[in-house]
């Protein structure tokens, strides 16, 4: 049983091809800058070279032809023919308030996610595109759709709306979605299992150069870090995080901004990048700050203690706390991050360890709280590919 997952980016398209018996990758790569006449393919299969066509691809359509093409080629592919694909599944941006998890493709499905688009202007027409382009390849091959928002609707009425008027979200949808949800997903049941307990009370932090932070009450999301829009949390890579709203409008005052530039600025040029005024990569700064650079060292500083703070408040939120879960980028790789994180939380039974943090053994799950920690703190490696396979799974073959 063979499965095709697809992550469309506006002018990209990545995927794996996931045997479901072992659960195993047997082919990956992607399409980079479709549209353009520089376009390629990069593919891997097992036991095969590595595969790089360049080759014109003026939509996700000729994009998706390629791949198929490198899937079952004689040379570098994986399968025998495309009859061997059981099913297809989608990463998928925003679920908005129409879908509390994965769902199987159907003409009128896609009429609901295209309704949405308002809500994920930059990655939902992508997603779309994707679908489509796979529909008109793979007419008969069944597709699910797996949102990244989908995890996070178990949170409470209390935890997820905004103090605003009401009616803001009766009539526009405007609440707190939050994204990373397959990832949070797959770390926090990966969590439960070390634990052996379902009724457990975990704190997911995906740190990467987008960052989010989770509270898991027995296996559901009672509440996360992104808001609305991914730009809401801890500051990131070029994300600004928290920020009075106030702010813009007096920034937009001052340097006559309008809102489009004004929410470039936060989206792009915020964050890590814009505090060091130097890089969004925490290698960079991380070994800029060892140096000296007090810039660097500030980026550092503040993201390690909004992340912090988000851990305790949701301490608070679940009365407790008996797993903290790593991972992402910046989690599995960062040992000078996750020190500063988790360092000094010895008061509320986190007692961290540095020696383990230091002999961390990468993409394998690896446990770095002190012995007598109260609180297990434990890297775990971040797989939403495989995700999104079982949810395909799950819903287009059973």
């Amino acid at each position: 049983m063979k499965i095709l997952v697809i992550n469309a980016g506006s002018s990209s398209l990545k995927y794996q091809l996931i045997d479901m018996n072992g659960e195993k990758v047997i082919s990956k790569g992607g399409c980079e800058k479709i549209g353009l006449k520089d376009s390629f393919l990069k593919h891997t299969a097992l036991n095969k070279d590595e595969l790089i066509m360049e080759k014109y691809m003026p939509t996700h359509k000729e994009a998706l032809q390629y791949v198929l093409e490198a899937l079952v080629s004689k040379e570098c592919g994986a399968i025998e023919s495309m009859d061997d694909i059981d099913a297809v599944g989608h990463r998928v941006l925003h679920s908005s308030t129409d879908f509390s998890g994965s769902v199987v493709i159907t003409d009128e499905v896609l009429k609901i996610i295209e309704s949405n688009i308002d809500l994920g202007p930059l990655h939902m027409p992508a997603n779309i595109m994707g679908i489509k382009a796979c529909k008109e390849v793979m007419p008969n091959t069944p597709m699910v759709a797996v949102f990244d928002t989908a995890f996070h609707s178990t949170m409470p009425d209390y935890a997820c709306l905004y103090a605003i008027p009401y009616e803001y979200f009766e009539k526009d949808k405007v609440k707190k979605y939050g994204f990373h949800g397959t990832s949070h997903k797959y770390v926090s049941e990966e969590a439960i299992k070390y634990l052996n307990n379902k009724n457990s009370k975990i704190i997911t932090c995906h740190l990467g150069n987008g960052s989010s932070v989770s509270a898991v009450l027995n296996g559901k999301c009672i509440d996360t870090s992104m808001g609305f829009t991914p730009l809401e949390g801890v500051p990131m890579g070029t994300r600004s995080g928290d920020i009075d709203p106030a702010v813009l409008e007096y920034l937009m005052k001052r340097r006559n901004y309008d809102i489009t530039e004004m929410l470039k600025i936060l989206n792009k040029k915020s964050g890590m990048l814009g505090v060091s005024g130097k890089s969004s990569d925490f290698r960079d700064l991380c070994e800029a700050a060892n140096q000296g650079d007090e810039k660097a060292n500030l980026a550092l500083n503040m993201f390690t203690y909004r992340v912090k703070k988000y851990i305790g408040s949701y301490v608070a939120a679940m009365n407790g706390v008996d797993l903290i879960v790593i991972t992402a980028g910046i989690g599995e790789n960062n040992k000078q991050v996750r020190k500063m994180i988790l360092s000094d939380l010895d008061n509320i039974g986190i007692i961290f360890d540095d020696n383990k943090n230091e002999n961390v053994k990468r993409g394998e799950i690896f446990e770095i709280s002190a012995d007598n920690s109260k609180v297990k703190i434990v890297i775990i490696p971040t797989n939403e590919e495989l995700v999104i396979a079982r949810e395909t799974k799950s819903l287009a073959l059973n």
